[in-house]
């Protein structure tokens, strides 16, 4: 049975939400849901599911992105593969996804920013074509 790529509709939360759990992805469902749909009304940012049959087995987020001193780009967000299929070309086949989409919008440039502890994940996304460019720390002001 092939798999098939294909944009997230609301109905896929709890697919999304699972798959999130698997790569330590924490947070309420409440929350998921509010940010879920408002992502889905918006034209600037894309969320693919992979699905084999009727399971959604992996699922990625890209957002167009735009900053006063560089060109746009298209941000990879988030990108989980079921535990099940990693290792099989799943997560390539999602990024091209965005890729194309990225192209459709006149950009050039896919970046996706990858915690240093996340080996697999940094190995992935080196495999794959994408080169390090910088190290950086993130800070958050919470109120």
């Amino acid at each position: 049975m092939p798999f098939l790529c294909r944009p997230a509709i609301i109905t896929d939360l709890d697919s999304i939400s699972y798959l999130s759990e698997q790569w330590g992805y924490h947070t309420s469902r409440e929350k998921m849901h509010q940010g879920f749909r408002e992502i889905l009304n918006r034209t600037d940012h894309l969320v693919m599911l992979l699905q084999h049959g009727q399971e959604v087995t992996g699922w990625i987020h890209g957002v167009y992105s735009f900053r006063i001193a560089s060109d746009p780009f298209v941000e990879i967000v988030g990108l989980v593969v079921d535990s099940r299929f990693r290792r099989q070309c799943m997560g390539k086949l999602l990024v091209n996804e965005i890729v194309q989409w990225a192209k459709t919008r006149n950009c050039s440039l896919v970046r996706v920013r990858c915690q240093i502890i996340r080996m697999e994940a940094n190995s992935f996304y080196s495999g794959i074509g994408f080169k390090e460019i910088k190290q950086q720390k993130v800070y958050d002001l919470v109120w």
